[in-house]
């Protein structure tokens, strides 16, 4: 496994890292999802990420008992706050209410004092930044969280978030989360070179878009059984935006890029991820234990830019690159 800063911060994480969104508590039973945590220990991952609100607060739950017994100091824990979490009006958004609560629950689900990172999982534009931000910055204070970072912020958010931070001497965010893959790279104009700027590292999810990029699914041909496409969990829902047979023809068209290297195809697009110097990890999910074994082995893979430009040669105008793709709810959901 290979190592690297969580942005401008002193934190090292895995390059890889293990995500439990749409298996723990819901797709996968808990016997497997311990399964592929183990496998992930084993393989050398040390960075988990979740949220409060995958598996209606189950994924946390399912977490925190497969690392138990865990040397904590060796581990770095992720989660996030924003989503409904129960049915008040209050049990969502980024409140000093909900935070504080929220981190709360987070901390007593997987069974620890602190998690290494917390995440405002969207933007809220019903509350003041600065209400967030406060709230944020009095966990760091006591202990609770050790660093702060968004998920599928806007550049301008993000922004603004560093000014008031500054101004007002509050711990500064460290990393955003972002869906980004060779399909999918609407980070790249504003948000990369602004955390590239400010030092935020991306934790992107999703590298292998939603398992399009494995090549499993192919042209003019049913949908796997048992497959995210077929998930009415949510994962369908993610996954239907790249079922269309031009866009599954062009990733057919990368397998021979990835024979060519001796890697899987689900390797060659998480170490394409890798490749942008600004990514300070990828999140691989799993619903088996080699899963976790295959990609893995994407840790350390350098990709000359022969090999680059081949890809964005192959994928051509398939590739999402609008940065206004990335957007948080209008109002609380």
């Amino acid at each position: 496994m290979e190592f690297r800063y969580l942005g401008r911060s002193g934190l090292k994480i895995s390059e890889i890292a293990y995500g439990n969104w749409l298996t723990h508590g819901s797709q996968v039973e808990e016997d497997a999802a311990r399964a592929c945590v183990r496998a992930a220990l084993d393989e050398g991952i040390t960075t988990f990420d979740t949220a409060d609100v995958y598996a209606g607060t189950r994924a946390e739950e399912v977490l925190g008992r497969a690392l138990k017994g865990q040397r904590r100091e060796g581990l770095e824990i992720f989660t996030k706050v924003f989503w409904p979490t129960g049915p008040g009006p209050n049990d969502r958004g980024l409140s000093r209410k909900h935070i504080m609560e929220g981190i709360d629950g987070s901390l007593r689900r997987l069974g620890t004092d602190y998690v290494d990172l917390y995440q405002a999982h969207r933007f809220d534009h019903e509350t003041p930044l600065e209400e967030t931000l406060r709230a944020f910055d009095d966990l760091v204070r006591r202990g609770k969280v050790l660093y702060v970072g968004v998920s599928e912020w806007r550049a301008e958010e993000i922004e603004r978030a560093l000014k008031i931070a500054d101004e007002m001497g509050f711990d500064r965010l460290v990393s955003n989360q972002p869906q980004y893959s060779m399909l999918w790279r609407v980070i790249e104009e504003e948000v990369v070179p602004l955390s590239e700027r400010e030092g935020l590292g991306q934790i992107v999810w999703s590298p292998i878009a939603q398992g399009v990029l494995t090549g499993k699914y192919r042209p003019g041909q049913p949908l796997p059984e048992g497959s995210r496409a077929t998930d009415d969990k949510g994962g369908a829902n993610m996954i239907s935006r790249f079922l269309d047979d031009e866009l599954l023809t062009r990733v057919q068209n990368l397998r021979p890029i990835a024979d060519e290297l001796g890697l899987s195809m689900a390797q060659l697009a998480i170490a394409w991820t890798l490749q942008n110097p600004n990514v300070s990890a990828a999140i691989v999910g799993a619903s088996r234990p080699e899963q976790v074994a295959d990609n893995v082995k994407a840790a350390g893979v350098k990709l000359e830019a022969d090999v680059l430009k081949r890809i964005d040669d192959v994928l051509g105008d398939s590739v999402v690159r609008d940065a206004s793709k990335t957007v948080s709810p209008p109002t609380r959901p």
